[in-house]
Parts: structure tokens; sequence; C-alpha cells
């Protein structure tokens, strides 16, 4: 099995409800985001994918994010902007672009070196 990863970043607000209802005060974070695909073959050029093309496909994710409070977008209105939800939904969204010889292993989100949250399903 091959596996590649990529890691980009982008920065934004957010605002967690806490469990007693109330909110943390909000603040941002220089997020960095690290997906890992799998392929059990390599093509003819010996990769299993080049990593610029999965590099495009989650920065065009991550723009909806760049610079936003994520709270205003609806996925994040129905779910807490948590690290484990931005990890969800960046694999969310970046699955079906995938060719399908690949396998998204996880996705994975730092909110600050050393603090994150990876969703593998």
């Amino acid at each position: 099995m091959y596996t590649i990863s990529v890691e980009t970043h982008f920065w934004a607000l957010h605002q967690l409800r806490l469990a007693d209802g109330s909110n943390e005060p909000t603040h941002g974070h220089n997020w960095a985001v690290t997906a890992q695909v799998s392929a059990k073959r390599l093509d003819s050029m010996g990769l299993a994918i080049d990593f610029g093309r999965i590099r495009v496909l989650l920065n065009r994710i991550i723009a909806q994010l760049h610079n936003e409070s994520l709270e205003k977008l609806d996925y994040f209105r129905r779910n807490n902007p948590s690290a484990e939800n931005v990890a969800k939904y960046v694999f969310d969204q970046l699955r079906p672009q995938l060719p399908k010889y690949l396998k998204l292993d996880f996705v994975q989100v730092a909110e600050h070196p050393g603090c994150a949250a990876k969703y593998a399903p």
C-alpha cells in the first residue's frame, strides 16, 4: 500500500458552543489541514497521485473557510465549529473528488501546533 499526505493552511475564526449552552469567546487560528490518501498501485509515472492535484482539491475546499468566521457557514451553524467537525467537513468535501482507486484515509486538522483532531470513517 502506498500512502501520501498533503498539508495546507488557512486562517479562520471560530466560537465553540460549550456544554452549558454558552459560547466561548470568538478567536482565530492558523489551521493546518493534512489529508492522507492511499493506493494499492501506482500510475505509469510511478505516482499514487500527484501531490499538486491533491493540494488543488484541498485548497478549493479550504478557500470556503479561509478568512471566515466558521459559524457563518451553514455546516457550522448545525455543527459546533470544533477541530473535529472541521476535519469531518473537509473529509466529506474531499472524498467524492478523488479518483476511485484512491482511499482517503483521514483528514487531520490542527488549530495550534500539538493540538490536532483527525477524522477517519
